[in-house]
């Protein structure tokens, strides 16, 4: 098979469904211009895979922005620097159930079935050019380089998103639903420890999701300071393109070596998590972050194979100072110095940290406002999350911002204490979506309920126009 065969399959087993039919839909007026039924912010595979949902409930009034150049949404090919996805690669996600649109189909199309069989991983860059194809195969409406700066709430339930960028159609745009399917940064912003942003200067230091100019660190010595999966990423990545020593440092005594995901994917825990109480989804959540995820094994001895690794296990840091063009370390077993370090210490969630949020996030529900935990479960991390619906809707602390929020939805880690990995785990995506675009569509269909119930009763056009009066011949 080819991917023009494949092309055909797709749009073969598209028009099964029939999801090209007349959208049930009817636009809204209004006099600033076109409203939308749902903008997605994001075009990464949570957007796309949201977007292709909506379509599939014939809602086709939407569009989808992405902040990046046209192929380059998501970390994959900006800051990802893994070798392969950590996901097996046998799950599915955003194909939501059709066959033709699996990674193993885009795979198999242009390598065979023998080459799917011999790869253990899906290749980081494979993956990127399978959204890629994902989008265009599709037809879905995504524009890029346009950023989303601030949501507005107006009158009777209608967004105005105010944008920028080059793609931006417009200075502002108008949506009855917002859908932010804004990625593992989306729901606050990667965290750099004071101590460190305090005290040293820029050029000696960079998160690892921003860009990095790992040419300028050839023949130089770096520290990584994480446990994760993404610090031997980076460790592997640096040494491969000429990085002298890369150095690992790690909190805890020993890595952690049971990933609660692989449990998760076969006990129901995943496509469930949503109808647990509140007791016990913090209490999940609160393990989850105990134990975290540790390395692939791959990804370990990718970079364990470099004579210039080093893990450095029990050693937190305690203190950074710059000296000349060299940052100064100390931990409880020592003090080093490199040339460069790289922090790879997560993300803190909190709707506080979007500015897009800024004129409604005194109202959003945290976990904080809903629950109090127990003393040995409670985690002030958890408790800065939003409290979401089932749909991943955001909630109002008080009757006062309900209006304001009810239709915005939050399709990124944010939604992780609430709603489970569905919208930040790729083995998730194929429970969350369903899940999300039941959500959206219900309300939109709620909130015309009256006219639609009218429509209804007053129906009156004839199905049934046989003429009783001609005879008819048995058969």
């Amino acid at each position: 098979m080819s991917l023009e065969a494949l092309n055909e399959r797709v749009k073969k087993e598209l028009s099964y469904l029939a999801i090209d039919l007349k959208e049930w839909e009817q636009q809204l007026p209004y006099s600033e211009g076109h409203v939308y039924d749902v903008i997605i912010v994001g075009g990464g595979q949570g957007g796309l895979g949201t977007a292709f949902g909506l379509k599939r409930e014939r809602i086709s009034n939407i569009l989808v922005l992405d902040e990046n150049v046209a192929g380059f949404e998501g970390p994959w090919e900006t800051y990802a620097r893994m070798v392969t996805l950590r996901t097996p690669k046998h799950l599915t996600s955003i194909d939501l159930g059709i066959p033709s649109l699996t990674f193993r189909s885009y795979w198999e199309a242009q390598f065979g079935e023998k080459s799917w069989e011999a790869i253990d991983k899906i290749p980081r860059g494979d993956w990127m050019n399978y959204l890629r194809w994902y989008r265009k195969v599709l037809h879905l409406p995504v524009i890029n380089e346009v950023k989303l700066t601030l949501i507005e709430p107006l009158e009777n339930g209608i967004y105005r998103l105010h944008v920028t960028g080059n793609g931006a159609p417009a200075s502002s745009l108008l949506a009855r639903k917002v859908i932010l399917a804004t990625g593992i940064q989306g729901g606050g912003e990667w965290h750099v420890p004071t101590f460190i942003s305090e005290n040293l200067p820029s050029n000696l230091y960079s998160h690892t999701s921003q860009p990095i100019d790992i040419s300028s660190l050839k023949g130089k010595r770096i520290a990584i300071l994480g446990g994760g999966a993404s610090a031997f990423d980076n460790a592997n990545f640096a040494l491969s393109e000429g990085v002298t020593e890369a150095h690992v440092f790690v909190r805890r005594n020993e890595l952690p070596r049971i990933n609660p995901i692989r449990q998760m994917e076969k006990s129901g825990l995943i496509e469930r998590f949503h109808s647990l109480p509140d007791e016990d989804k913090y209490a999940v959540m609160s393990h989850f972050f105990k134990n975290n995820q540790p390395p692939t094994n791959d990804t370990y001895e990718r970079a364990a194979s470099w004579t210039g690794f080093h893990l450095h296990l029990g050693s937190p840091w305690l203190n950074v100072e710059s000296k000349g063009n060299e940052a100064i370390v100390t931990t409880p077993k020592g003090t080093f110095s490199f040339d460069f370090l790289m922090i790879s210490t997560g993300l803190i969630t909190d709707p506080a940290l979007r500015p897009e949020l800024r004129l409604i996030e005194k109202h959003i529900a945290r976990w904080g406002d809903r629950y109090k935990a127990p003393k040995d479960v409670a985690n002030p991390m958890i408790d800065a999350h939003p409290y979401l619906t089932p749909g991943f809707g955001l909630q109002s602390k008080k009757e006062a911002g309900k209006k304001l929020l009810e239709g915005i939805f939050t399709y990124n880690y944010s939604a992780l204490i609430s709603c489970g990995i569905v919208a930040s785990a790729l083995s998730g995506m194929k429970f969350g979506i369903p899940r999300l675009v039941a959500a959206v569509s219900e309300q939109l269909f709620l909130d015309k309920r009256k006219d639609v119930l009218e429509q209804y009763y007053s129906y009156n056009e004839p199905e049934f126009v046989s003429d009783l009066k001609k005879p008819i011949q048995n058969i």
